[in-house]
């Protein structure tokens, strides 16, 4: 998949034939972004044309709340690793500037869909809304698609357990620890990715040594302590018991994502893996006494056992 930031740099060779085009901001690639996902991919491949996912980065919500910013589900890397494995030919991922906020839709249809992507099919979500005070929508792009030779298609939301399938809905399941709802949204565990960093050796002074993991999130969707399942260090996954949190019981106040393999002793820093969240065990906690941590942890890490026995992949 070739990833594009600029419009100018768009592979003119790949979209000559026309292309396939989806936007939005696709954090989390759930079950209703996989459904937009596969009918570019059908159109494309009965025209003999390219895929496109057009996103933004930072997203419109992160623009439009840099202060206080959504938790992101995915971050830049893992969304476009998603998107790759899935297939995708192109991905265009401008920056969304002061200058693209305000962009007309009429502008944004001719530079963009038309010049810019070559697009001959445009497939929407039911609530897409785009270009300079979210003025564009599905009538815009059918007037447009009529004149300027273009189809567009608009899909409709897909619902699980007669909830409409959202990345708003994943985030407020997993604040809630429902794990089990986030699953079913997301059609796979709620994951988190990321390469292994040297801590402060906190969880191996207590007889918990832990992988930790960089976030690289201003905010994160899931806190507290999960059984887990880690990708990416041995050839098969690894069960663990996880924490995302600020240490509180050590005063601490940057957000970490830190993994203890169970029956695993190697050396992996510097390793890209890939964490699965099975099952919220509780939230965290500040304790008097390490002491009272300590067997905290080994309560945990016999309760993420029996979950993750009972959840064998």
């Amino acid at each position: 998949m070739l990833l594009v930031r600029h419009l100018d740099d768009l592979p003119f060779d790949r979209l000559e034939r026309g292309s396939a085009v989806t936007i939005g901001s696709y954090d989390g690639i759930h079950l209703g972004h996989r459904h937009l996902l596969s009918r570019i991919q059908a159109i494309a491949e009965e025209r003999d044309m390219a895929t496109v996912v057009m996103s933004f980065e930072p997203t419109p919500k992160e623009f439009f709340h840099s202060a206080n910013p959504v938790a992101r589900l995915m971050r830049f890397r893992e969304k476009f690793e998603a998107l790759e494995a899935l297939g995708i030919d192109v991905f265009y991922c401008p920056r969304f500037s002061p200058a693209m906020r305000s962009i007309p839709a009429g502008d944004f249809i001719r530079r963009i869909l038309v010049h810019g992507l070559n697009a001959r099919g445009v497939v929407i979500g039911d609530d897409f809304r785009f270009a300079r005070r979210r003025e564009g929508g599905l009538e815009e792009l059918e007037i447009a698609g009529r004149a300027l030779d273009f189809d567009v298609e608009q899909v409709p939301s897909i619902a699980v357990g007669g909830e409409r399938v959202s990345s708003t809905a994943i985030r407020e399941a997993l604040e809630a620890g429902d794990l089990g709802r986030a699953t079913a949204l997301l059609g796979r565990p709620y994951r988190m990715s990321g390469r292994i960093v040297r801590g402060e050796q906190v969880g191996r002074k207590l007889g918990y040594p832990t992988a930790n993991v960089d976030l690289r999130r201003r905010q994160s969707a899931v806190m507290g302590i999960f059984a887990v399942r880690v990708h990416g260090v041995g050839d098969t996954p690894i069960d663990g018991v996880a924490s995302v949190g600020s240490r509180p019981t050590f005063n601490g106040t940057k957000p970490l994502l830190e993994v203890h393999l169970f029956d695993f002793d190697e050396d992996i820093y510097g390793r890209y893996i890939h964490v699965d969240f099975v099952a919220h065990l509780r939230d965290q906690k500040k304790y008097a006494k390490v002491d009272e941590l300590v067997a905290q942890m080994h309560l945990d890490a016999d309760n993420a056992r029996s979950i993750l026995a009972a959840n064998a992949a």
